[in-house]
């Protein structure tokens, strides 16, 4: 990003996977002030990867942004993936202050060892956001990248998906504390996609690089048609319908 423009960086200071999108409002959020191993100056705070984008863009650093990047993640962001992503919720949050947003993920194989090449993935996001800064985003619209994980030479090029059908295959794991108390994980194996053409499952599976706009917007629009068919008006609305009876008993 350096390559682009001026780069402030401010993350979580631990991982947050699964964390979803996050606003701390309960606790104090402290930050603390780190140098990188190339001697760039960072941030890290203890709240949430979308509590960062806020501390940022509500004053925390004496500028204004034109552009948030969130990751790159380790581990791909597709399908329903995103409304868990606090990566990709970090985006969103950007979006929500006016900001462009692009969200970066690698498709890490489960359990592997060893270093990982994120050159493919810095220069897919590269690319994105050197198309972001040219051509502007839609209002409340954000790009969710992911990237496979293949060498530069392997990968084809880049495809426009729409959201594809991820797989969970969650479960829940009751154990018993020594104090005999019980508790659980949620845990389970790696979540599956379906390589269907056109998605960012398929687009991965294809060797390409997703670039998934995402809007804020979640409204069903194609229900509500539907749902004005729905007997709405059977009863008139008064709170005598809605308050329940009580009954006093007397001693």
């Amino acid at each position: 990003m350096r390559h682009l423009g001026k780069v402030t960086i401010l993350a979580p200071d631990r991982n947050w996977s699964g964390g979803g999108h996050v606003k701390t409002l309960d606790r104090a959020l402290r930050l603390r002030e780190f140098h990188l191993e190339d001697g760039s100056q960072a941030f890290a705070s203890d709240g949430a990867p979308s509590d960062c984008v806020a501390l940022a863009m509500l004053g925390y650093f004496k500028e204004q942004f034109d552009l948030v990047v969130s990751g790159i993640n380790v581990g791909a962001n597709l399908g329903h993936d995103v409304t868990y992503s606090g990566t990709v919720t970090a985006a969103m949050e950007a979006v929500i202050a006016g900001v462009p947003g692009v969200a970066v993920s690698l498709e890490v194989p489960e359990g592997l060892v060893g270093p990982i090449d994120f050159q493919p993935a810095a220069h897919a996001a590269r690319i994105t956001v050197q198309n972001v800064l040219a051509n502007g985003l839609p209002a409340e619209t954000l790009l969710n990248v992911n990237v496979p994980f293949l060498k530069a030479e392997d990968i084809h090029g880049f495809r426009l998906t729409r959201q594809g059908l991820r797989v969970y295959h969650s479960r829940l794991d009751e154990r018993t504390d020594p104090r005999g108390r019980p508790y659980y994980w949620i845990g389970g194996d790696a979540p599956t996609g379906v390589s269907e053409s056109g998605t960012d499952v398929g687009a991965l599976a294809a060797g390409f690089v997703s670039v998934t706009p995402l809007q804020l917007d979640l409204t069903a629009y194609r229900a509500i048609s539907d749902l004005n068919t729905w007997n709405w008006h059977s009863q008139p609305f008064e709170l005598s319908l809605l308050t329940p009876s009580i009954v006093t008993v007397e001693k």
